[in-house]
């Protein structure tokens, strides 16, 4: 099977995370070391489309173990969510003599590797994204990294927060999934965490912050998803605030949730939106390795003949699931997780 494999492609598409550029790295020393020639696709599905291609070899990939975003590029392509387009991705790699692909994303990038793949494309995903939204797999590469620079970042609010008496909003990104939030605010001892999985009541949290104060305790750290459910039932996203009509929803999720604090009580709130600021820098080591087993056992799937599959992390082992069983679906938080036990027992407040 393996000396069928002559040729492959690496291509990253969705959002960035970091360790995708260790991942890059990876496949392509690993493919060069079974012989296998790789190619690198400039900007995900649509680069694919329209023949966006880069040799890849040993010295184009030195270096970028480290180094944050992806040196592919990354976006999103409308065009490729149709069957046209993905007839015309389909016609590019046999055009270009490509045995397989190697996909890096998320769940949007693994329901297009799943599509190609029925074109008699071989298809191998690699799960590269901050939200750790992915089923079937314990972690995705990025999202260690992201939850690590959000819990620096809390701890750098927690000072000035406590010297200025005031309640911090800390958003962290998770618009379906609340996994950083859940993580980086344990990790930070944040005493408020809200997830888009659990209903939040503001009045649970008043409650919450006046008991502090009651205690001597006058600041208060939030660390909330960019996505949270509403009181009366519906997810709330940074999304939906930009489309509101309503003025006070403008900005985001935490914007709204400390402008709701100071109206209703006598709390001084900032806001602070970390934002893409999670997306970026130096993935840390766990990531690093994470995304290099990740793409040695890519390249080893795609020379065994395998297609349609994804790698992951389940226990200490890497294995690959079909995609049919991943693309999509969400990893969310479960209601009973340890994390929000625990977090209850110690009284967390987790908006109800």
């Amino acid at each position: 099977m393996e000396n069928e494999v002559k040729r492959i492609g690496i291509l990253t598409s969705g959002g960035d995370a970091p360790g995708m550029n260790a991942c890059i790295r990876a496949v392509v020393r690993a493919a060069l070391g079974r012989g296998i020639e790789c190619v690198g696709i400039r900007r995900g599905w649509s680069g694919l489309i329209n023949g966006d291609i880069m040799t890849m070899d040993n010295a184009s990939v030195s270096r970028i173990i480290n180094r944050g975003g992806t040196m592919l590029y990354t976006a999103r392509s409308d065009e490729f969510r149709t069957l046209e387009g993905q007839k015309k991705a389909a016609a590019t790699c046999k055009l270009l003599g490509l045995d397989g692909i190697v996909a890096i994303g998320g769940d949007g990038t693994f329901r297009g590797a799943q599509e190609l793949s029925k074109h008699g494309i071989a298809v191998v995903g690699i799960p590269g994204t901050i939200d750790e939204d992915i089923v079937c797999t314990e972690y995705t590469i990025g999202f260690d990294t992201a939850a690590n620079t959000a819990v620096e970042c809390i701890d750098r609010l927690r000072d000035t927060m406590q010297s200025h008496e005031r309640c911090a909003v800390v958003e962290v990104m998770g618009r379906y999934a609340g996994w950083i939030a859940l993580t980086a605010g344990m990790s930070s001892g944040a005493d408020i965490i809200l997830i888009p999985e659990l209903d939040y009541d503001i009045e649970a949290i008043l409650a919450t912050i006046k008991k502090r104060v009651a205690a001597g305790k006058h600041f208060s750290i939030i660390v909330v998803s960019e996505g949270i459910r509403h009181p009366e039932g519906h997810l709330v996203s940074q999304r939906t605030v930009k489309n509101s009509p309503d003025p006070i929803r403008l900005g985001g999720i935490g914007p709204l949730l400390a402008a709701e604090l100071e109206q209703r009580s006598d709390i001084e709130a900032r806001s602070v939106v970390l934002g893409h600021l999670q997306r970026g820098g130096r993935p840390n080591p766990f990531d690093r390795i994470l995304a290099t087993r990740f793409g040695a056992a890519a390249v080893a799937a795609l020379a065994e003949g395998e297609s349609g599959k994804m790698v992951a992390l389940q226990g200490k082992q890497i294995v690959t699931v079909p995609l049919k069983t991943v693309a999509g679906k969400q990893k969310l938080v479960p209601a009973d997780h340890e994390l929000i036990q625990i977090g209850r027992s110690m009284g967390i407040c987790f908006g109800s």
